[in-house]
């Protein structure tokens, strides 16, 4: 029997995983990659060629104030570290001194940042010269009230980044399961909005009946009728941010592409961009798919392989089956993403408690569940059982051991699809 094998990445390392060429649909990569370019002219030809409003020096005015937000430490896969010296100098070169940088970590509902991660974020360099000062969704007396969006959220924004002259959102453009896009006006909402500003929000991700689940409209790569989306645009529109500068990673996990400008346009041009180099058009849907959540950092927890279910998804039949690759070396995630596998015995019952405090690793933790529900969802890790045994998750140490659960009772002719990036790169079905 000829054997089609891919190695994928696991941990620090990686697995291979061997299909018959026979069953083999095809691995879910893209064909032609972006040509490889230092990550700084990147950064400096999207600074130099904005989409949409002039270059930062025409923009800024000499000795005005700068807000810059940045994304917190989970996003350092995204190399802050690269593109913020960068902007930095362009921000002084427009008669900014760095006296008048605020840098304001767009924290959301993540948890406060150390000063070493500070450091991670801003790079040697910038971090002699700068600190950050993280956002508190839940810090009233720096928070203000711009005003109400048409979905009905109230919009309170970072008083420390709206009191300055100018403010610039930075981060990485990717798919997003719930806004449609990551990046853009993530960086305000949920980025540097208040608490029950955030909650409005993110809520909408869930239909309007307990037990519904998710809406169909709040998914990857989805705006249209999307009110996550939409209600975080009007919220952007509001807090009104000067300059805007994205990145979209390569293959490589390096900076591939980039995009500045006014904070809708630029932001639009980026989405493009992922779709050009990591949406990937597929002709039919498989019995199962092999999935890869990336390997180190990327599968450090489990709440974090959700990445890759949403993604390996839509490219399986319903009930069909999905082996995601997911090490999670640091076990399943925070506190609230440990209740929602622990302490709970049903689905509804999780999504209840989504409801009633949402948090982004609840959210994931009982999406995950869901698709467990969907699927035979079937994870490769170091994960032990019992953790997940109030779920229908099946976890196993090994490849062989989830080709079997695969197989069993369903034979082992199952058109299958790989998926080596399974957490970047999103299958869209042609029909």
């Amino acid at each position: 029997m000829r054997m089609k094998t891919v190695s994928m990445k696991y941990g620090a390392g990686t697995l291979d995983v061997s299909v018959p060429r026979e069953n083999l649909l095809g691995v879910i990569e893209k064909k032609s990659r972006a040509k490889s370019r230092p990550e700084e002219d990147v950064v400096r030809h999207a600074l130099e060629h904005p989409v949409g409003s002039g270059r930062l020096g025409e923009i800024l005015k000499p000795g005005s104030t700068v807000a810059v937000v940045v994304s917190d430490v989970t996003r350092l896969w995204h190399r802050p570290f690269v593109y913020l010296p960068i902007l930095v100098k362009e921000i002084n070169g427009a008669g900014v001194p760095d006296s008048k940088i605020r840098f304001i970590g767009s924290i959301g509902l993540h948890r406060k940042q150390t000063p070493e991660e500070h450091t991670k974020i801003l790079g040697p360099e910038l971090a002699g010269r700068f600190k950050i000062q993280d956002h508190d969704p839940k810090d009233e007396a720096n928070l203000r009230f711009l005003g109400t969006t048409s979905f009905g959220t109230p919009v309170s924004v970072n008083k420390t980044a709206m009191d300055c002259d100018f403010m610039i959102l930075t981060g990485c453009c990717t798919y997003h399961p719930f806004f449609g896009w990551g990046g853009g006006k993530k960086s305000v909402m949920p980025g540097i909005c208040g608490f029950e500003s955030v909650q409005r929000n993110h809520r909408m991700v869930l239909s309007d009946v307990v037990g519904g689940g998710q809406r169909k409209e709040a998914r990857n790569g989805n705006i249209e009728g999307n009110p996550v989306y939409k209600d975080s645009v009007e919220a952007t529109r509001m807090a009104n941010p000067a300059f805007l500068l994205n990145v979209i990673m390569g293959y490589d996990g390096k900076i591939a592409r980039a995009a500045a400008g006014h904070w809708f346009d630029a932001h639009e041009h980026a989405c493009g961009v992922v779709e050009e180099l990591w949406g990937v058009p597929i002709p039919e849907l498989g019995d199962l798919t092999i999935a890869s959540q990336g390997g180190y950092p990327k599968d450090i927890e489990f709440y974090q392989t959700g990445k890759a279910i949403y993604n390996a998804q839509d490219s399986v039949k319903p009930g069909g089956t999905l082996i995601v690759l997911s090490e999670c070396r640091e076990g399943l995630g925070p506190e609230d993403a440990r209740r929602i596998f622990l302490d709970f015995e049903t689905t509804k019952d999780r999504e209840s408690d989504v409801r009633s405090v949402f948090s982004v690793p609840k959210y994931v933790c009982w999406y995950i569940c869901a698709a467990a529900d969907k699927y035979n969802l079937i994870v490769v890790s170091a994960i032990e059982k019992p953790l997940l045994a109030k779920t229908n998750i099946r976890v196993v140490k090994t490849l062989p051991e989830a080709l079997d659960l695969a197989y069993g009772g369903k034979g082992k002719d199952l058109k299958t699809w790989l998926m080596p990036l399974g957490s970047s790169v999103l299958p869209i079905l042609k029909s």
